[in-house]
């Protein structure tokens, strides 16, 4: 389908952002203007995937948690994959050595990770250059970006995370404190429980009236234009992320440490590594580790011994209603009771329910109704 004409809309759409003086007067037509851009993008993308139907890449999700290692071409990934995980993801020190995604599995504190290695993206990838769709089609489903980068390109950081957000990926940002009910009268109603900073009450307006004509809306949290236009956008993904720093070897420790200061002060995890000798990937499953949120419980069947050698792998605030629904989908229906020892318990032996919130390395016994 010809988006075309969509596109030119957006063109004269940005110029005219590009040629309107910004201050408190026209704010709010700015942020109106950002709103239709989105939204045109946002049509564009969705006749654009009418045409990749069935070409993307098939990866089936294993393991307690996936993550995306993703990367401008020959940056190390397939290196790293090899070394973290024993996968055979071809090297070589040419572009797009990767075709395909390669999965490996890394086994880590009693948790099975499963980490892709994507084929590397390249400037325009929001775009669909380069297979770029579908590798970011692909980098939506995981539950953590490795974004690599080399220590000699001070650019790549920038120019990824741009192809990124183009694509409507949000790395290491939590959804917005958004309430949307929408009505079929009354126009809109805007709720502030807190006092907004960033955004007049007439931007604010002027950005929903671009997606909606009746609804009650509560922002709980002092957000700027641009996320309130995400609220709106079906297309975004939040994902948690880690900078990893490869090929260290080429820079001074000063150029080193001056570079991952460089990326936290843009809000970043950093870690600094060398894939092909293996420096630093210690460190880096532990990081990876912990930005997952994973919690180990072992379970204590009644009356026997606990089980210490494969615990069972959960997330950070889980309960035990979801013990109850890894083990048998039964299970929380015949729940009696349970009893848990460890960080979590009051005392040692507990009896809880279901909404118990568990915590590392508690100890668990599940009592359920024997028919």
């Amino acid at each position: 389908m010809d988006t075309a004409p969509i596109e030119k809309q957006i063109k004269d759409i940005e110029d005219e952002i590009f040629n309107t003086q910004k201050n408190k007067a026209t704010e709010h037509h700015i942020g109106k203007l950002k709103a239709k851009i989105a939204r045109l993008r946002g049509q564009i993308e969705k006749q654009q995937s009418k045409g990749v139907k069935g070409k993307g890449f098939a990866v089936k999700k294993n393991g307690d948690a996936t993550i995306g290692l993703i990367g401008f071409p020959s940056i190390g990934k397939s290196t790293l994959l090899n070394q973290l995980t024993g996968a055979k993801s071809e090297v070589a020190a040419y572009e797009f050595t990767t075709l395909d995604v390669i999965p490996g599995m890394l086994n880590h504190k009693g948790a099975s990770l499963q980490i892709l290695d994507l084929p590397g993206l390249i400037t325009g990838a929001s775009l669909g250059k380069g297979r770029g769709r579908e590798i970011l089609a692909a980098v939506r489903s995981v539950d953590l970006i490795l974004l690599m980068v080399d220590g000699t390109h001070r650019d790549h950081l920038d120019r990824m995370t741009q192809e990124l957000h183009s694509a409507g990926l949000r790395l290491n940002r939590k959804r917005p404190d958004v309430v949307i009910t929408t009505s079929m009268q009354g126009g809109i109603n805007i709720h502030t429980p807190i006092k907004l900073t960033k955004m007049s009450e007439k931007t604010i307006r002027s950005i929903i009236s671009e997606y909606l004509v009746n609804a009650d809306i509560i922002i709980r949290e002092d957000i700027d234009e641009d996320q309130l236009i995400d609220v709106f956008m079906k297309n975004r993904t939040y994902i948690p992320a880690i900078a990893v720093i490869n090929k260290i070897d080429l820079l001074t420790p000063n150029e080193l440490e001056e570079y991952k200061q460089y990326i936290r002060d843009k809000g970043w995890i950093v870690h600094a590594i060398s894939a092909i000798d293996g420096t630093g990937l210690s460190e880096l499953k532990d990081l990876i580790y912990s930005q997952l949120r994973l919690i180990r419980i072992y379970m204590k069947p009644q009356g026997k011994k606990t089980d210490f050698n494969e615990p069972m792998i959960l997330r950070s605030g889980d309960t035990v209603e979801q013990v109850c629904q890894k083990l048998h989908r039964d299970f929380k229906q015949k729940f009696r009771y349970a009893q848990v020892w460890g960080r979590s318990a009051k005392y040692p032996g507990q009896k809880i329910g279901l909404d118990h919130e568990l915590q590392d390395e508690d100890i668990l016994t599940i009592i359920i109704v024997h028919q």
